[in-house]
């Protein structure tokens, strides 16, 4: 691999009754395009006594995208959005200057039957004259987003603008996602179709590119307009992501993002204090970290 490539490795952690995957911010790339946080959650068995429940926490500065492949969430926030999510469907909140929320397993699933539940979960980081904005949710449904397929190549574009089209959902800075599935060995084409940076997250199978096999359970990082061939092996599932970076720096402690570091701490002084907005009808508190 040339120094414009990088392959980061899924790092999974335990956070209480799930195992999730960090592939962004890693220490040698911190962003792709505008996109900032990506975590892969599972797959994993929800069942008695293993319900997802992310209690009341905040952001600023980002717009949050939750794609789930597997298994449906129940969101709410502090504006009073109360959304389901089922896969294939996004949600979209944006943070703007300050929101709260909370995931869990939908009651109507909490009856001791089990499912698989497996998605990712994405921060994108807003451009630095938006980022005091007032918060929004947007929910997406699945049969609303563009799909089309090549041979027999599935594609779906779920934000942003790629291969001449545009998904409905409503983003702030030029980028895209796109799931791709492969019954048979394809070879992809980004040239022309992408534009910026590119991060392509193998969920199952296997991709190569410039000579180098890369397994499911990593992500490539490269630019849009290099000359690498790269083709998907066959019954492989990829998720490509990215755009033009900014030209300022962002900083990011626990759930805030922003171009300014003195945000970031009125953030934390602000959740420290409870003067955040709130979920109605919730008292969960996740405390700032040390």
């Amino acid at each position: 691999m040339s120094n414009e490539r990088l392959i980061i490795p899924e790092r999974s952690r335990d956070i209480g009754d799930f195992l999730v995957g960090r592939l962004i911010p890693f220490r040698k790339k911190r962003m792709v395009g505008p996109f900032i946080f990506i975590d892969h959650m599972g797959p994993v068995t929800i069942k008695k006594g293993h319900y997802m429940d992310v209690d009341q926490h905040p952001h600023i500065g980002l717009c949050t995208l939750t794609y789930m492949l597997q298994g449906e969430v129940m969101h709410r926030d502090s504006i009073g959005t109360h959304q389901r999510i089922s896969p294939g469907s996004v949600n979209w909140m944006v943070a703007g200057k300050g929101v709260t929320h909370t995931e869990r397993t939908p009651n109507d699933l909490r009856d001791g039957s089990e499912f698989i539940a497996q998605g990712y979960q994405i921060w994108v980081a807003l451009p630095k004259n938006l980022e005091d904005i007032e918060p929004e949710f947007h929910h997406i449904d699945a049969n609303e987003l563009p799909t089309w397929t090549d041979n027999d190549t599935q594609y779906r574009l779920i934000a942003g603008t790629g291969y001449n089209k545009t998904s409905p959902l409503p983003v702030h800075s030029e980028l895209f996602m796109v799931e791709v599935k492969t019954k048979s060995k394809y070879e992809l084409k980004i040239k022309g179709e992408l534009h910026g940076e590119i991060g392509i997250c193998i969920v199952n199978g296997a991709i190569e590119a410039c000579n180098e096999v890369v397994e499911q359970g990593n992500m490539l990082v490269s630019k849009t307009d290099d000359n690498c061939t790269i083709v998907l092996k066959e019954n492989t599932h990829v998720l490509l992501f990215g755009g033009q970076p900014f030209t300022e720096e962002r900083y990011i402690y626990w759930n805030f993002v922003s171009a300014s570091k003195d945000k970031i701490e009125t953030a934390k002084k602000l959740w420290k204090n409870k003067e955040f907005p709130k979920v109605q009808g919730d008292n969960t508190y996740v405390p700032l970290p040390k």
